[in-house]
């Protein structure tokens, strides 16, 4: 027998719990729809801006869930809208002004004035070429073409050869810049340059897109890309030290000349378009079918040489691709 029965009674209200009142009924609260759930952020990740963006646009809504959303929405959408209506329109008048004023001689080809070449080889005549030159498009490269075709600069390309045939063009040899042909240039006050033609060369390959150097076309060689840059050497002038600029090289004359047989868009960084053939494109063909000194550049002994700077691969080079006949302009004036 227990001789304490309070210590039980007491010890029984400890493992049972007193029954409380029911509590009263939760309040209604209006049902929120639930937030999208977020990956779970940590202190070393590191969140983009569109994902910073996508989470600032779901909790604006998540705010507004509660009340009606489709106001805030129609007018987003309208904003968007109009900002594209908007950059569409801008576009079109870019476009427009872009077409109308960047390339204002591009598509004007219409020669305005005519000149002619009478051709043989080995002395024997094949025909004549005419060339329409593009005065508009580039006067000052028409101008002299017209003047060494007619003779007005003092020397022409009358007797004079074509050096180089290749695949997708012809090349004449135009002018010397020393000797007889530039002492009759000195009495006429020709200048036998291509400084003054690089400058239209820059604007038309800055101006006119694609290539420029199509089939038929007429242009005189006025740069040469792959001329090196001018060494700095120091040089010692009146007791002091100075910065000097060596040339390496010979920069074109301004008188050499292209006849495009093909499509040739590597001579677009070298070459000024001044016309095109109107007549005698056999004639051009015929030239581009005389043999020339095979291109033995890909010769590892060839490179070599050119790699030390031996002369004698550059005297090599300048004679590949030359006819082994001789291909010349016989005669050549202006058609009135």
């Amino acid at each position: 027998m227990l001789r304490n029965p309070k210590f039980l009674h007491c010890s029984s209200q400890f493992l049972h719990p007193p029954i409380l009142p029911p509590s009263p009924p939760p309040p209604q609260v209006q049902n929120i729809p639930n937030p999208p759930s977020f990956p779970i952020i940590k202190q070393c990740c590191k969140f983009s801006r569109r994902e910073l963006a996508v989470g600032s646009s779901s909790l604006i809504l998540l705010l507004l869930g509660s009340q009606n959303p489709e106001p805030f929405l129609q007018s987003l959408a309208l904003a968007e809208e109009t900002m594209t209506d908007t950059n569409v329109n801008e576009g079109k008048e870019e476009n427009s002004n872009s077409n109308s004023n960047s390339f204002p001689n591009c598509t004007n080809t219409n020669p305005t004035r005519k000149v002619f070449l009478d051709i043989s080889i080995d002395k024997e005549p094949v025909g004549r070429i005419i060339i329409g030159l593009y005065g508009d498009n580039a006067p000052a490269g028409a101008a002299r073409f017209s003047n060494l075709v007619s003779g007005a600069a003092g020397i022409t390309y009358r007797r004079k050869e074509f050096v180089r045939i290749m695949p997708n063009y012809v090349q004449h040899g135009g002018v010397r810049s020393y000797g007889v042909d530039a002492e009759l240039a000195n009495r006429t006050g020709s200048e036998l340059s291509g400084g003054s033609l690089v400058d239209e060369w820059q604007r038309s390959y800055d101006e006119c897109p694609g290539t420029k150097n199509l089939a038929g076309t007429v242009s005189i060689i006025v740069r040469d890309p792959s001329k090196p840059p001018p060494k700095v050497k120091l040089v010692a002038r009146e007791g002091k030290l100075v910065i000097d600029q060596e040339e390496v090289g010979i920069d074109p004359n301004g008188t050499e000349f292209v006849i495009a047989t093909k499509d040739s868009p590597e001579l677009d960084a070298s070459a000024l378009v001044v016309g095109r053939v109107l007549e005698g494109m056999k004639v051009v063909e015929r030239i581009g079918q005389v043999k020339t000194v095979n291109d033995n550049t890909s010769s590892p002994y060839f490179r070599v040489a050119k790699l030390i700077g031996d002369k004698r691969a550059v005297v090599a080079e300048r004679g590949f691709n030359r006819p082994y006949s001789k291909v010349v302009v016989t005669n050549c004036g202006l058609i009135e």
